[in-house]
């Protein structure tokens, strides 16, 4: 069975939780991801649990964002798990980046760009200059530049993104929602059909597949839709 190209979330309230899901998502998703939460409430333990409940890749979301030698050190501290994406933030910086690169050669160093929970309002509130598509853009540019090998962007972004970056980065979309799924916190979203035509590599989706009754039929389906 050929699996699809996405990244479960699995923002369980617990490690049994996190087993089960992982199990169920398994046979069709390529990659299961840890996030921040659950990786301060169960540290290494939640990737051995992710990694040997499902045999996936491993995308470890930790959104890393500090002065180089710091991130450098939390890079080497999570280097025994293996991660094969472990996300630090893109507005950290080119030598921020690079000092993840550095410490992590083996990983897919994965830059965030924009969160997905950002308007526009909100960005130009915040202080950043241009649209968020030319500011996604740049940032991008610059994690590239610097040694990153995958980008996060929203759906609404990664058509450009990939003419800025050219084909070899890897593009991450995060805020992927089937037609008629709740948006919930979300605000830059596309649907899975979208967001890989306009050239992501690999989709996030987390609540439209773990919040459904049936996690193993959603996954199977979602997967489906986009073989």
């Amino acid at each position: 069975m050929t699996k699809a190209p996405i990244a479960v979330a699995l923002d369980a309230p617990d490690l049994a939780t996190a087993k089960l899901w992982a199990q169920a998502v398994a046979p069709h998703v390529e990659v299961v991801k840890v996030g921040l939460e659950v990786f301060l409430r169960d540290g290494q333990d939640a990737v051995h649990v992710a990694r040997e409940a499902s045999g996936c890749d491993i995308f470890l979301d930790l959104k890393l964002h500090d002065i180089p030698a710091t991130v450098s050190g939390a890079a080497r501290a999570v280097a025994a798990l293996a991660p094969k994406y472990l996300t630090v933030h893109a507005s950290g910086g080119p030598d921020m980046i690079r000092a993840a690169v550095d410490a992590l050669p083996n990983t897919y160093v994965t830059a965030v760009t924009i969160l997905t929970s950002l308007t526009q309002e909100q960005l130009t509130a915040m202080g950043w200059n241009g649209s968020a598509q030319d500011i996604v853009k740049r940032l991008a540019a610059q994690s590239v530049a610097a040694g990153a090998r995958a980008i996060v962007c929203s759906a609404q972004e990664v058509a450009a993104v990939r003419a800025e970056v050219g084909p070899e980065p890897v593009l991450i979309t995060p805020g992927v929602r089937p037609a008629g799924s709740d948006a919930a916190d979300q605000k830059r979203i596309a649907t899975p059909e979208q967001a890989l035509a306009d050239g992501a590599n690999l989709l996030v989706i987390g609540r439209p597949i773990t919040g459904a009754a049936d996690i193993a039929h959603a996954a199977a389906t979602i997967a489906a839709s986009i073989s």
